[in-house]
């Protein structure tokens, strides 16, 4: 039987290998994805959504007009 010493140095290790791997997998995909936008960014990008939206229908009323 392996004594109590190893068993527990072998455990440690196991767990610490463990939760560097989970560190390391974070890292990476957190990379690879970028960091996320904050609700500041997400509004703005919609509003400029929106802003180009009415300017297109803007366009399409002026040319529906013009072609009467």
């Amino acid at each position: 039987m392996p004594s109590t010493t190893s068993y527990r140095t072998q455990l440690i290790g196991s767990l610490l290998a463990a939760v560097l791997l989970i560190v390391i997998t974070i890292a990476v995909v957190t990379a690879a994805i970028g960091p996320g936008l904050d609700a500041t960014e997400l509004r703005e990008r919609q509003e400029l959504q929106e802003e180009r939206l009415e300017r297109q229908e803007e366009r399409q009323e002026e040319q529906a007009d013009e072609n009467r």
